[in-house]
């Protein structure tokens, strides 16, 4: 067990100096149920997502000083879920090293979503613990420095307001001017949103929210943009 642990630790990238952290990360739920005197990842777990939390939020704010709450809280959100953290604990090969019980084994509990990205958290909160704050800081940043660019790629592709202002930039075009109404009572309120740039309506859109029908209108802009 103790080779396998060195061998984790040095994919990692983290020299432990108390190794039975790690070996602990590695003990899921239902292998402590069937060794008793054994305690389960699920405290460092809990450590660990605090830790990601922090870190991500962090760099995240100092990375993108331009963009908003609403903005910041949507590439979290891309970056800090189940399947993303999953994704980076398959790249190190954590799956061979969690202990599993019998049925969990038997299930394919190496592979499940939920099973590795709580191996990951885990994992995360151990080296909180073995090393200092700002080790554990640039350790996670280190780890998830990937996932974080994938997924201002990936937003980034997504915010149609976002490309609609660098593309009327590049265009040396006025920047984008949002015009959005409101009909409906307050439960039930529908939104209109029209983008000019200058005087030119290039775009309108409608939605349950500001945010939809100003997405919808900058999509038909950057068409109507992309056009020309």
């Amino acid at each position: 067990m103790t080779k396998s642990l060195e061998e984790l630790a040095k994919k990692i990238g983290y020299q432990f100096s108390n190794l039975a952290l790690l070996e602990t990360a590695m003990r899921h739920s239902s292998w402590t149920a069937e060794n008793e005197g054994f305690e389960s990842n699920e405290r460092l777990e809990f450590l660990g997502d605090a830790l990601i939390g922090f870190v991500i939020g962090d760099v995240m704010y100092r990375r993108y000083p331009d963009f908003d709450e609403g903005k910041l809280t949507d590439l979290r959100k891309i970056v800090v879920n189940a399947t993303a953290l999953s994704q980076v604990a398959t790249k190190l090969n954590l799956g061979d090293h969690v202990l599993l019980g019998r049925g969990e084994q038997a299930s394919g509990g190496r592979e499940k979503t939920s099973i590795l990205a709580n191996a990951l958290e885990a994992v995360f909160g151990a080296v909180y613990l073995d090393s200092d704050p700002q080790r554990a800081y640039n350790f996670v940043a280190g780890l998830l420095t990937e996932s974080i660019d994938e997924a201002q790629a990936a937003l980034k592709q997504l915010d149609a307001k976002s490309q609609l202002q660098e593309l009327a930039a590049r265009l040396e075009r006025p920047m984008p001017d949002y015009r959005v109404t409101d009909t409906g009572p307050d439960h039930a309120k529908m939104f209109f949103a029209e983008v000019f740039l200058g005087d030119e309506l290039l775009g309108s859109g409608s939605g349950r929210s500001k945010k939809v029908a100003e997405e919808q209108a900058a999509q038909q802009a950057c068409a109507a943009l992309q056009v020309d």
